[in-house]
């Protein structure tokens, strides 16, 4: 019989839980060596929603933790470091809150969310009420933490407060988790209570990173790293891990091996999944030269294994309508990027004008700087440019656009197969009429050049990513073809498509040059059927002109 098949931990956050109750674990215990030999004293990851970042701290708190049980850790990565692991692990006392549930319509409401995760995270070491290394002062000190109806200023000393109690009673100093620090940040804006919070969360942090002498090391996470306000000024040791940078990539999220191993052991395709959630692209610079990582959104991933269907499991916790908030700021041309990157296209930004804030937006980059961090784009750090990173987050787009009155935009990429169809059908005059129609319907965006053409084709044959890994610039021949359509492993039975595109030429001009360039050798080892187009804009007739022909390839 084959290995056991375990359950898959969907919604499940808390470490010792996914290990006693034999979950499947994709084992991220590297992170704590990596932590401690390269990170700060203070250590901010910011990672988009649903990467893993919970779990991690989950994970590290039950590491470090005097009362966590060692033995969940058995046959983990972690373990091949003994000296590190005597010397850390199960050593020192821990406080992890979450921010999380910080949501409220009103600052007031608010508050009382906060007060109850700071009374929660005092009530998990109540024998310091006991404890004989503390004076009746520190014991008083320790109920205020307990009291519902604690000040600012007691909520705000709070997390230092309690490091310094635990640092007496145990005599070692303290590690502080916090995880989903800007949610509340978030809320507030959605909200209209934005600077009330900032001034809570800010003063919460200074005082339980920047005065609290009882510290070993802190670790937070968010989505992005709030400045306004410098939040985090003054903090000694401070070091920021964003997902444009590439330390710790593959702690956060699954590698390419992690999910080609899921995809055999649940029998699920790995090239569908590929298509589905890949596309976070990261690069670690080192001195054996760069070391390239393709992330895949874990929730994603293990929802599909699990129901054994891809889909877009993005929206059960990012709904569309946050998308929606930032791609309708049209600044700079910023609609123009977008339907541009729908297309399958990159588009230059400069992520070092990013002021760090969910309420300051200068220019185009900035709203898709935001849009890296928060996950609905990826960030190529050596072209400088950003693009939608798979099927499931470009679904997203297409879900807040259809609610959106983009002159045709959603029409377009939700457009019938019919367009397929005729190409498929070699119906040249139809492939024209529709391309004619999807030009018509895009009128916001710029039409000028080979390139426009280019992403208006890729639109019109959104549907066909169904089918077909769209390549844009394929090295083929003696040149590049523009556009090649290259069926999936479960759609062989459809021909390859070859598209070059002509500006103010001729369509049978675009055909010829497919076969004098010989770009079809790019496709020889595919043994089915190939169809050569050539596509052409006359910009007197502002109409498009097709050929179709087909090209049986040599066996």
């Amino acid at each position: 019989m084959g290995e056991e098949k375990k359950r898959l931990p969907v919604g499940l956050e808390n470490f010792e839980q996914i290990i006693k109750d034999n979950y499947y674990y994709v084992d991220k215990t590297g992170l704590i060596s990596e932590l401690i030999r390269n990170g700060g004293m203070v250590n901010l990851f910011t990672r988009p929603r649903r990467f893993g970042k919970t779990l991690n701290m989950s994970m590290l708190e039950y590491f470090f933790s005097i009362e966590g049980d060692k033995s969940i850790f058995d046959g983990l990565e972690i373990l091949k470091d003994p000296k590190l692991c005597d010397e850390y692990m199960g050593k020192y006392p821990v406080i992890s809150v979450s921010l999380k549930g910080i949501n409220a319509a009103a600052y007031e409401g608010a508050f009382d969310f906060a007060v109850q995760i700071m009374q929660r995270a005092a009530e998990a070491f109540q024998f310091l009420c006991d404890s004989e290394c503390l004076s009746e002062h520190d014991k008083e000190a320790y109920k205020k933490l307990l009291d519902s109806n604690m000040s600012e200023a007691v909520f705000c000393s709070g997390l230092r407060r309690l490091s310094e109690l635990l640092a007496k009673h145990y005599g070692t100093k303290v590690i502080l988790l916090i995880d989903e620090y800007d949610v509340p940040l978030a809320k507030a804006f959605a909200n209209g209570y934005y600077d009330q919070m900032v001034f809570l969360i800010r003063n919460l942090l200074e005082q339980a990173l920047k005065t609290n002498s009882s510290l070993k090391l802190a670790v937070l996470t968010g989505c992005m790293r709030i400045s306004k306000e410098s939040i985090f000024t003054g903090l000694n040791n401070f070091t920021t891990f964003t997902i444009a940078d590439v330390d710790f990539d593959e702690y956060f999220g699954f590698t390419e091996q992690e999910v080609s191993d899921l995809c055999k052991k649940y029998q699920m395709s790995f090239d569908e999944a590929k298509q589905w959630y890949d596309g976070y692209d990261l690069i670690a610079h080192h001195q054996s030269g760069d070391r390239y990582y393709s992330m895949y959104s874990p929730k994603s991933v293990v929802e599909a294994m699990l129901r054994h269907k891809f889909g877009t499991y993005w929206n059960q916790t990012e709904t569309y309508e946050a998308l929606k908030i930032y791609i309708q700021m049209d600044m700079d041309g910023l609609q123009d990027s977008v339907v541009r990157m729908l297309a399958g296209e990159s588009v230059s930004i400069n992520i070092g004008t990013f002021s760090n804030d969910m309420t300051t937006f200068a220019t185009k980059d900035d709203i898709l700087t935001l849009l890296v961090h928060l996950g609905y784009l990826t960030y190529d750090s050596i072209s400088e440019t950003a693009a939608i990173p798979n099927k499931e987050v470009s679904q997203e787009y297409v879900n807040a656009i259809s609610t959106m009155n983009w002159h045709g935009v959603a029409d377009s990429v939700e457009s019938p197969r019919k367009l397929l169809e005729a190409l498929w059908a070699m119906d040249a005059d139809t492939v024209a009429s529709g391309i004619d129609k999807a030009h018509e319907e895009m009128s916001i965006l710029q039409y000028n050049d080979e390139n426009s053409l280019s992403c208006t084709v890729n639109l019109a044959f959104y549907f066909a990513r169904e089918y077909y890994t769209m390549i844009r610039e394929l090295p083929s021949g003696k040149g590049f073809a523009d556009i090649c359509m290259i069926p999936r492993k479960t759609h062989l039975d459809k021909p390859a498509v070859m598209i070059e595109l002509k500006w103010d030429k001729s369509a049978a001009g675009a055909l010829n040059q497919i076969k004098e360039k010989d770009y079809g050798s790019a496709l020889k080892d595919y043994q089915g059927n190939l169809l050569l187009v050539g596509i052409n804009y006359d910009r007197v007739t502002k109409k498009h002109e097709c050929v179709i022909e087909v090209a049986q390839k040599q066996l």
